[in-house]
This record gives C-alpha cells, structure tokens and sequence, in this order.
C-alpha cells in the first residue's frame, strides 16, 4: 500500500456491516476489504450475504457472509458470536441497516409502523452496538459507525416518524462516544442527503420530486453510494483518531 495511503490502512481490522447486501452498505463494504478489512457482510437473507462475501474474495478481498434481521436480537447476538468465531474479534461497526415502511403524513403512520421504523433504526444500533463493546474494549478499542440521515437534522416532507428516528440516533451516537471515549472506542454519524439507492427510490423515480429535492442544492443533484464510503473508511481508519461523537454529512450542501 503506497505511503499516502497507510492511514487509511484497515489490515487485520474485523469489521461488521448491517445492511450490506446493496447500497450503501455494499458500497462500504467493497471499500473496507479494498483497504485490508475482514469484513462481515450480514443482512437479512443469506444467499445475497454470500453473494457479496463470494464477489469481494474473488476481488482478493477477505470476507463472510452472516445473515441477520436486525429486528431480532438473537439474531443480533448470533452474529456477533460468529464474527467473534471465525475472526477473533470485532473492531469496526457499520450500523447501516435501516427501515422506513410509510412515507405520507405522519398522521397516517400508525403504531405498527411506528414501531418498526424505531425498533430497526434506533434500538437495533444501540443493542448491535452493546453487543460488540466487550470485544473492542478487550481489542483496546473500536469505531462504531452510525448511518444516519440529514432528515435527523431538519425533518423531510414524507418521512415524519423517519426523521425522529434518525434525530435519537444522532444523539445516540453523541452518548455512546462520550460513554465509551475512555475505552478507545470511537462513536460517529454518516448523514447522507438524498443518495441514488433503492432505499430512497421513492424520492428520485419521479423527476418532479427528485427536482424539488435537488434544485437550490449547492452541489444541484442526488449523491452515490461511492460518495459515502470514503467517508466511511475516513471514520473507521486511524486517518480519523481524533473524531467522536461527530455528525459527518454528505448532503451537497443541503442543511446549509
């Protein structure tokens, strides 16, 4: 690895992904094993986790898939005592996966949906999380990386009770990196704007939305997911030793 690229070094790190069969997560995935990772590929099916673990090893990368729902905490510890299993240990946690099952008034989100949305983006990272602190701490330390949302910053039209949960965990994040700064663990947020995914497709499949999104944007288009790995790999290298409890966005300028 050429000089100017060692601090971005992740050899002999073990690093988790949820959500990490496509979008974001795969992208930070690829990223991760491009840079030395060991990285776990979970998400909740199997076969697409194999799929992507098989495709970056044929890349020379090293990686296994563990399929987890990150609605069920079983499952949760399950692939924390996997990883821990087959590579000794846990360094780096990318909490990627996410749900949002309405989009409308927040009038029309009833308590079901309610409860997905908070059980999947707000609890799942905090209990994932937990799960993996014993072994960074025992490692001397770790980075926890939080996917969230410029909708935590300022709410989206459609995405009410999507923007609450996003808002708990920015501040999710700010309490775990002060809680846990002493142990070496390092906690931050990604907070991407509107990123080309399925995810999002509801916001970019029809031009007049994806234009009311974009228009009076600084940098006037929707994002890649190839524009929020690097930043992943910035938070979960030593190239980002001094930074906790941060909210990074990548938004082309959207909360300003």
């Amino acid at each position: 690895m050429q000089a100017e690229q060692a601090i971005f070094d992740l050899t002999g790190k073990v690093a988790i992904i949820t959500g990490a069969s496509k979008g974001i997560g795969e992208d930070i995935a690829r990223m991760f094993a491009r840079f030395g990772a060991k990285v776990v590929v979970s998400s909740r099916k199997q076969d697409a986790c194999d799929a992507l673990a098989n495709d970056i090893k044929a890349q020379g990368g090293e990686a296994t898939g563990i399929a987890a729902h990150v609605g069920d905490m079983d499952q949760l510890a399950r692939l924390v005592e996997q990883t821990i299993a087959v590579y000794g240990g846990i360094d780096i946690l990318v909490n990627n996966a996410a749900s949002n099952p309405v989009f409308g008034p927040s009038l029309d989100c009833d308590g079901m949906a309610f409860d997905k949305i908070m059980q999947a983006n707000v609890k799942a990272p905090f209990e994932l999380s937990k799960l993996c602190y014993p072994s960074m701490k025992a490692r001397g330390g770790g980075s926890i990386i939080m996917m969230s949302s410029i909708a935590g910053h300022t709410p989206d039209p459609g995405l009410g009770m999507y923007s609450v949960s996003k808002a708990s965990l920015n501040m999710l994040t700010k309490v775990l990196a002060k809680e846990w700064g002493p142990d070496g663990i390092r906690v931050n947020a990604i907070c991407p704007g509107l990123i080309k995914t399925k995810f999002s497709q509801a916001l970019w499949q029809d031009e007049k939305t994806l234009d009311h999104f974009t228009k009076r944007l600084p940098i006037a288009r929707m994002g890649t997911t190839d524009e929020i790995s690097p930043l992943a790999l910035f938070l979960a290298s030593g190239a980002s030793s001094y930074s906790t409890g941060g909210l990074f966005y990548a938004d082309g300028g959207t909360v300003i």
